[in-house]
């Protein structure tokens, strides 16, 4: 397919009277040699490929970014473990009496 011919504007007659909806008559020549593609919408497939574009797309983001959380995560679990070990030793029968006269 070959593109269209260029056409210059050769001051041709002006349409009186064009009425462009809220815009009113903009005075300006027609356009010509504007060509629009499409695709008819029940000729699209917008999901194509997503169900293994998604499996292979999330194993990479999460290899690339499983240093940045697991970390975190690990050292706040670890901080929660201890502190419930904690919680749980200081309300035992041993916590409170090691620990009775610090309050």
């Amino acid at each position: 397919m070959r593109a269209s011919q260029i056409l210059r504007g050769g001051g041709g007659e002006k349409k009186p009277g064009v009425y462009l909806g809220p815009w009113g008559d903009l005075g300006s020549m027609p356009q010509k040699g504007i060509v629009h593609y499409g695709l008819a919408q029940n000729r699209q497939n917008p999901l194509a490929g997503t169900s293994r574009a998604a499996v292979f797309n999330t194993f990479r983001r999460t290899r690339n970014q499983i240093l940045y959380w697991s970390i975190p995560l690990l050292v706040g679990y670890e901080l929660m473990e201890w502190a419930t070990e904690r919680n749980h030793y200081l309300n035992s029968k041993a916590g409170r009496a090691e620990f009775a006269d610090a309050e």
